[in-house]
């Protein structure tokens, strides 16, 4: 996931989801947070970490690390902007 424009659409493709299914009344409550949780602990994560390793910046074993708060702070230059 080199390319910076796939790696947004990734991120942003479950959150567009989200809008819409809450929009249309068709998502309730208690799943619209189990949604967002698992979005920010587990999806965004791996993806993160995907991009990270994929760009030889971390090991692939280290993409756990990044479920630590304040991590993807290090890498915000690598992550989003190139």
């Amino acid at each position: 996931m080199k390319n910076i424009k796939i790696y947004f659409l990734t991120i942003l493709t479950p959150l567009i989801a989200f809008i819409f299914l809450y929009k249309t009344k068709s998502i309730e409550s208690t799943y619209s947070i189990v949604f967002f949780f698992f979005y920010l602990l587990f999806f965004k994560t791996y993806i993160d970490g995907r991009r990270l390793s994929e760009k030889n910046i971390i090991s692939k074993k280290d993409i756990w690390k990044l479920i630590i708060p304040g991590t993807h702070l290090k890498y915000f230059k690598d992550l989003y902007l190139s």
